[in-house]
């Protein structure tokens, strides 16, 4: 272990998680000030001092390696007052208060680049664009065969029934034929437009819910300690709803409208260009109704997305954490909170109720005021004998059929506003990059080079802050022969669960590399990282499943006598077979069927049967009593045979199975060396293990 240079971290950020960091602790790394005390991270004892701070600053002070602080006479700026031009002393404008850390991850706004929503949306339909277009097509032909019917009736009164006075039946049975094929025609090409779009829709949300699921899993460790889970499944379900009710309905809709317009349009038009031209410029107040709409609906929608998603944040840790709920007498308290949420949501969709309610009054209010201006004029040239009758009816019919969809067209910017609000945060979210990314020249492990699975490990170097500048590891170098097994103690925050979780390659190193056999983790491609580098946490999560599946979790590819291998030599093969259906019992959510202890040895199990080169173990008993704890002591001493391990330790029986101690104070290594040595010395690790001894006794 070599000599860290002494670091002083920066204050934990205003908005960080409560947990501090990484490894769970309540401080995210080491207290400030210019030393954190004897050692400096040197990992040999307390008697050694540190180096001196960060390079490029002044180095106002030193440790003499007894933890006291020594002026080095470097002389610092004077932050009093400074002399003016007069000689007299002026006071030095205070600083301005530096604005407090935004995490835009607590207001579920996540950075998004320019365009990712259109990029998005691009990308979903265009492995679909033939299917689109012939969608489009039966849509177009179906709008063509539904806008022939006033035409048809024109035709009817001008010419048809003229005809018929005169004993000629043929041109009203051609207008009663014709109309009757148009409706076929628009029926059979509405059936055909349904299915296609459906088909296409459905293959849409499809190929958008997996994409959100595949991004979830793949996003780094750290995304997921900022990004709710609550928020994922708001993303996963309600967003993908609202896009849902706007393919499956708006689009058509909207296709219908503008189709209807042109159309419309184009026949009033060419019917009479005067009757055309007032129905066209009647659009002018509508275009307006619906631009104030969007913009105002817009705001009010993509609150809503965030209101509905606090309210299943809300929801989903309120299940997950029932226990504690019910102990503590919570739900009171939650159901308060709730219905904060719960109101804050109803009243977000009482506003876009309200803005509905307005733009359809207005629509109305525009249309009919238009149809009975075009009426009432129509008429007066109808009696002067300027317009026929049968022109006018067609006009008024089509007038009708303009304006009827402007309703559907407000149901429709409801659809799209939900959804344009949606789409945009489910292209936040699969906007995000891991920040442990795949090697872009990925590198295998070298062979082994004994029979023995373990592999060396070496921290070169490495130093590990948040994104936000906490620094929780300062710069040290550490390494870990093939098949040595090491326990790593300290108290509370000291930065154990950090030092594992960066050789588990769930964070990189700010500064530094981690190595397996000479190769930097960072260049391994993850499923050659996760056959070499296997954790087992202190909640050993089981999956709904059978005892079997959990096992095989390890190698998904092990036959059922490899599984029950495992679980033999782990010590787990008598409860299994005790339950009822053997390895084939449902252990249910969370392996609730089965006990804390049972659950770490089927964990266990998994980690054998995955045969990693080095295991992680992260306080893998401190939640167990005693016949549990020396239940999984004996199946850790299996597992670890022979290959590297890491031992995350509460407890300090945990560490009589290690063959060296590492112990870790404020995010350095104070001491290094064995069990035996460091409790025959008067170091930290020796007043551990004498209070542990006294607390049995």
């Amino acid at each position: 272990m070599t000599a860290a240079p002494t670091t002083t971290a920066p204050d934990k950020e205003p908005n960080e998680e409560p947990d501090g960091g990484p490894d769970g602790g309540p401080d995210g790394g080491p207290d400030g000030g210019p030393d954190q005390g004897a050692g400096g991270g040197t990992g040999r004892g307390p008697g050694e001092a540190g180096d001196s701070g960060r390079s490029g600053e002044p180095d106002t002070d030193r440790n003499d390696g007894t933890g006291t602080a020594i002026d080095t006479g470097t002389d610092t700026p004077d932050d009093g007052p400074d002399d003016g031009p007069d000689g007299r002393r002026h006071k030095s404008p205070a600083a301005p208060e530096p604005e407090p850390y935004q995490d835009p991850f607590d207001h579920d706004t996540l950075p998004t680049p320019p365009g990712a929503t259109a990029t998005l949306l691009r990308s979903l339909l265009a492995p679909l664009r033939a299917r689109v277009a012939v969608t489009t097509v039966l849509l177009l032909l179906q709008q063509a065969a539904v806008q022939a019917g006033p035409l048809l009736v024109a035709y009817a009164i001008d010419r048809a029934v003229p005809a018929f006075r005169r004993d000629d039946h043929g041109p009203l049975i051609a207008v009663g034929a014709a109309y009757l094929v148009c409706s076929a025609a628009s029926g059979a090409l509405q059936y055909a437009f349904i299915i296609a779009s459906a088909r296409v829709n459905q293959d849409v949300l499809l190929d958008l819910r997996g994409r959100i699921f595949r991004h979830a899993q793949a996003l780094s460790i750290d995304f997921h300690e900022r990004y709710t889970s609550g928020r994922l499944i708001s993303r996963s379900t309600t967003d993908v709803e609202s896009l849902r009710e706007l393919l499956s309905e708006g689009l058509q809709e909207l296709v219908t409208v503008i189709l209807s317009f042109v159309y419309i349009s184009a026949m009033l038009l060419w019917l009479d260009p005067g009757l055309g031209a007032v129905a066209v410029a009647s659009f002018v107040p509508l275009y307006l109704l619906i631009r104030r709409y969007q913009r105002r609906a817009g705001r009010i929608f993509a609150v809503r997305s965030t209101t509905i998603a606090a309210v299943i944040v809300k929801f989903a840790e309120t299940m997950n954490g029932i226990r504690p709920v019910r102990a503590f007498r919570r739900e009171a308290a939650n159901e308060a909170e709730f219905k904060v949420l719960n109101t804050r949501h109803e009243r977000t969709n009482g506003d876009a109720l309200l803005e509905m309610a307005q733009y359809v009054v207005g629509s109305r209010l525009v249309a009919n005021t238009a149809v009975a201006g075009i009426v009432l004029w129509g008429a007066h040239r109808v009696a002067s004998g300027s317009l026929a009758l049968g022109v006018l009816a067609a006009a008024v019919l089509y007038l009708r059929r303009l304006y009827d969809p402007i309703d559907r067209l407000g149901m429709f910017l409801n659809s799209y506003q939900s959804a344009a609000a949606s789409l945009e945060k489910i292209a936040g979210l699969l906007a995000q990059t891991p920040s442990v990314p795949e090697p872009s020249v990925p590198r295998q492990l070298p062979a082994l080079a004994s029979e023995h699975p373990g592999r060396e490990v070496v921290f070169d170097g490495v130093r590990f802050a948040y994104r936000t500048g906490g620094e929780v590891l300062p710069s040290f170098s550490l390494t870990l022969p093939a098949g040595q097994t090491v326990a790593v103690v300290g108290s509370t925050g000291a930065g154990k669960s950090t030092l594992a979780k960066l050789l588990a390659r769930f964070y990189d190193p700010s500064d530094g590399r981690v190595l397996l056999d000479g190769v930097d983790l960072r260049e391994l491609p993850v499923p050659e990282l996760r056959r070499g580098v296997v954790m087992v946490t202190q909640e050993a999560f089981l999956f709904s499943g059978t005892v079997a599946e959990n096992i095989a979790i390890g190698r998904p590819e092990a036959s059922r006598e490899e599984i029950e291998q495992a679980a033999k030599a782990i010590g787990a093969h008598d409860f299994i077979s005790a339950l009822p259906d053997g390895y084939d019992t449902d252990v249910r959510k969370r392996g609730g069927r089965i006990s804390a202890g049972q659950r770490q040895l089927v964990a266990f199990a998994r980690a054998l049967l995955a045969d990693p080169a080095v295991l992680i173990l992260d306080e893998a008993t401190s939640s167990l009593d005693i016949p549990g704890e020396r239940a999984v002591q004996r199946a850790m001493s299996t597992v670890l045979r022979g290959r590297t391990a890491v031992v995350i330790a509460h407890r300090l029986s945990t560490v009589a199975i290690a063959d060296r101690v590492l112990v870790m104070e404020h995010g350095r290594i104070v001491e290094d060396g064995t069990p035996d040595e460091l409790v025959a010395g008067t170091g930290r690790f020796a007043d551990l293990h004498r209070a542990w001894r006294d607390s049995l006794v």
